[in-house]
């Protein structure tokens, strides 16, 4: 058993650790950042494969103390790096320090870089597919390896995004904080290239976030392939009888979303129309959640003319979507509230694409 940390989004770690709590992870804990849990190797594959909500997986390789560059030299070479690591698979070594004798970063990467050369045969590489990360915080060097590569919320079926798309962790992570299960249908009024129309049919349909890409921990010593292909294969997989709609008044949104959702194999319960937001009507069947992350001005759209765009959302929302709940993703409070809607006080705020955006939610409407 290792520490295993689970990257999020600052700002949703509570929201990441409540998922990790519901997939039955060891002990979630918060720490600055993300979430710290307990486990094995295949626990690493499976928070990979599973977790919707994580950026990324890094697993605790070891530490030692440290207190001067001939030091870490030393206690590097004796580190047992071939555990972990494949001499035939290039790395790229990052560093941080802080409260620490050892203060030069760039130093203590070169220090870890040759030990890794000279003792395991390891080629240093800026582009490898395996990043080792050293944080040295009070003169504690503590080693872990990113398992996943690329980040998580590339799930390997978005080929075509818009502006400033939502990312899928964000997304899953903003459904979660909504209460969604995937026991409701879903509707997003702008929905760009569907992230949150397709999340919620995947959680629906019981599909594991990263079941089409590859990761990682496919390159380090400690994989069995044989196991992960069992892991990967084990997914209930149910048909939804629900359906989840996204509508978009830009008809590359439409084509978009239609194709992204095909290769995520969701189409069936999808459901993609060109329609501005006054145009919106209620789909049949039993209420659900609006979720929505509406232009901010900052990067898309004038503020000015996004005012009006609210307003007739809102009035949408409230004329026509009675018992729905609503869940709105934007960074400006002046915006959420002239949607009329009758917001909760929003949640914290969260770093997306060089701003802060909160989630604004109301109950279901009257």
């Amino acid at each position: 058993m290792f520490d295993i940390f689970l990257v999020a989004a600052p700002g949703l770690e509570n929201t990441l650790r409540d998922e990790a709590m519901a997939r039955g992870f060891a002990n979630p804990v918060v720490t600055a950042g993300g979430v710290t849990v307990q486990g094995d190797w295949a626990e690493v594959w499976r928070a990979n494969l599973q977790l919707r909500g994580a950026g990324r997986v890094l697993a605790r390789i070891g530490e030692f103390r440290a207190f001067h560059l001939a030091q870490l030299d030393k206690r590097s070479r004796k580190f047992p790096w071939g555990d972990v690591l494949r001499a035939d698979v290039p790395v790229k070594v990052e560093a941080t320090c802080k409260a620490s004798k050892i203060y030069h970063a760039g130093a203590a990467v070169q220090r870890v870089e040759k030990a890794l050369v000279e003792e395991l045969g390891t080629t240093i590489a800026a582009d490898a597919p395996i990043r080792l990360k050293l944080r040295i915080d009070d003169n504690l060097c503590t080693f872990s390896v990113d398992t996943s590569g690329d980040s998580l919320h590339k799930r390997g079926h978005k080929e075509a995004v818009g502006k400033a798309p939502m990312r899928e962790n964000l997304a899953a992570l903003f459904l979660r904080e909504c209460g969604y299960d995937g026991s409701e249908p879903l509707v997003d009024p702008m929905c760009g290239s569907g992230t949150f129309v397709i999340e919620a049919a995947e959680i629906a349909a019981g599909l594991h976030a990263g079941r089409s890409r590859h990761f990682a921990f496919e390159q380090l010593a400690t994989f069995d392939s044989v196991a992960w292909n069992a892991m990967r294969a084990d997914h209930p997989n149910a048909k939804p009888l629900l359906q989840f709609f996204g509508s978009d008044r830009d008809d590359g949104a439409i084509r978009m979303s239609t194709a992204n959702a095909a290769r995520a194999g969701v189409a069936d319960c999808t459901q993609f129309t060109r329609a501005a937001v006054s145009d919106l009507q209620r789909p049949d069947g039993p209420p659900g959640l609006v979720m929505v992350n509406p232009p901010y001005g900052a990067r898309i759209g004038d503020k000015k003319l996004l005012f009006a765009v609210y307003g007739a959302l809102g009035k949408t929302l409230l004329d026509r979507f009675k018992g729905w709940r609503v869940g709105m993703v934007t960074s400006d409070n002046g915006l959420a509230k002239s949607s009329g809607l009758p917001f909760k006080p929003a949640g914290p705020p969260v770093a997306f694409g060089g701003l802060k955006v909160k989630l604004f939610q109301t109950d279901p409407l009257r």
